[in-house]
């Protein structure tokens, strides 16, 4: 089988090593890839870096693809798969309108809603009087959400009124959602407890779930710090309910699947599924439409089976018969390494060194290759990625990786798995409602 990645960040690298190390995929090839991918699959160019479904769908025949992953979620949002699936190509990852999943906040949750999936109280508003009105009632921590696609940075959670309504503004000024009549934003009930990811793998009905994991979202440690696109995670939880996976897929991922293809909408791929724990059980804080960055690096190092078979059966509308995933009991973790001013305003063409890294692996995401070596090109640069018998282990093999890498003025979190390895992860309890 051979298959075509589409995308060029660390989460797209991490797919790609997945895919040259399942026995079934004897070629591997990125558009547009990045240095790093480089080093398992042939980068290609394509016109529009992706974002051209037809472009991509003619790369596709042209080099005769079996399978294509489509990465990111804007690729997902422009048609992608709609176009390389018109050409008789199966395609990994939902259909335009079905991606609206991701594309809108407020379509997701009008979807939930229908479903009976739970998920925090909120409002849609469209003018400032409703976000104030929608304040009012839900109090603070204050959650703003931009309704559309903002590359995992569109959500504030302050207690700051003033900082909530300034997001809330910026989104409705920013843009409209494709499809819509007007700007909208989304403003929410504050939900408590530890956020978790998981991936439902789909083929628009049959749903098959990955291993949890957990991001860290801010900055720097202990959570603070402005919104990123995610600057680590860590895999197993060995802190969640046993049942939490189930009951996932039991409550919230086959309902919404079925939901989406009872409006004639069928979702195949990945939904990312973002929960959060809290005092009166599970709620969805988000829904995603493609494998998340930086949840993806540890959630693959962890899959023993083969990751190009299951991606396609999932295409091929055969999920059901696919063989169960077998899963690594070893931890992993990943540490992104950032660029200095991210995430405001990254700095580009910083040199990047790497010395001796041990037994991780480091995925590149923001690097390009210049004349005197590799530098710096986006804010999230590297995602360092360790694996160990222990939380622990996995923390220290993927930390003294992150040490041997040198980048002017660079930034990480220390504390990416820290409290789950010190059995400090509280879960809130019901009588705390």
């Amino acid at each position: 089988m051979k298959v075509l990645v589409i995308g060029s960040g660390a989460r797209e690298h991490a797919l790609a090593l997945a895919l040259s190390r399942d026995p079934a995929v004897e070629e591997v090839l990125a558009a547009p890839g990045n240095p790093g991918i480089a080093e398992v699959a042939t980068c290609v160019d394509v016109e529009g870096g992706g974002l051209d479904p037809e472009a991509v769908a003619s790369l596709a025949a042209e080099r005769g693809v079996d399978l294509v992953v489509v990465g990111p979620e804007a690729p997902l949002v422009a048609g992608v798969t709609d176009a390389v699936t018109a050409r008789g190509i199966p395609c990994f990852g939902p259909t335009a309108r079905a991606a609206r999943l991701e594309g809108s906040k407020a379509f997701a949750k009008g979807v939930m809603e229908a479903a009976g999936v739970p998920t925090a109280a909120s409002r849609v508003c469209t003018r400032v009087d409703q976000v104030m009105d929608a304040f009012d009632e839900f109090g603070a921590p204050f959650v703003v959400k931009d309704d559309g696609l903002a590359a995992g940075k569109g959500v504030v959670v302050t207690e700051e009124r003033t900082r909530a309504l300034a997001h809330a503004v910026q989104c409705l000024e920013r843009h409209k959602t494709p499809g819509e009549d007007e700007a909208r934003v989304v403003i929410e009930e504050f939900l408590d407890g530890p956020e978790i990811s998981v991936f439902c793998l789909t083929d628009g009905e049959t749903v098959v779930p990955l291993a949890p994991a957990q991001d860290f979202k801010r900055l720097e440690d202990g959570g603070r710090g402005p919104n990123t696109g995610g600057m680590g995670a860590y895999s197993p939880l060995d802190w969640a309910p046993a049942d939490l996976v189930d009951e996932v897929v039991t409550t919230i991922a086959q309902p919404t699947v079925d939901e989406m293809r009872r409006r004639g909408i069928p979702f195949a791929g990945v939904l990312y599924v973002g929960l959060a724990l809290t005092s009166r059980g599970l709620r969805v804080v988000e829904f995603n439409a493609r494998f998340g960055d930086p949840e993806t690096q540890v959630v693959l190092a962890r899959l023993k089976s083969g990751l190009g078979r299951v991606l396609h059966a999932a295409a091929l509308g055969e999920l059901a018969r696919a063989e169960p995933l077998e899963w690594s009991d070893d931890h992993a973790v990943t540490v992104v390494v950032a660029a200095r001013g991210y995430p405001e305003a990254p700095r580009k063409g910083d040199p990047i060194t790497i010395g001796e890294v041990g037994e991780a692996e480091i995925l590149h995401a923001g690097t390009h290759e210049a004349h005197d070596g590799l530098v710096t090109s986006g804010g999230r640069v590297l995602s360092v990625v360790a694996t160990g018998p222990r939380l622990e282990d996995a923390r220290q093999r993927a930390y003294a990786a992150v040490a041997a890498v040198d980048i002017p003025g660079s930034q990480h979190r220390t504390d990416i798995g820290l409290a789950a390895a010190q059995h400090r992860v509280a879960l809130p309890g019901k009588d705390d409602a």
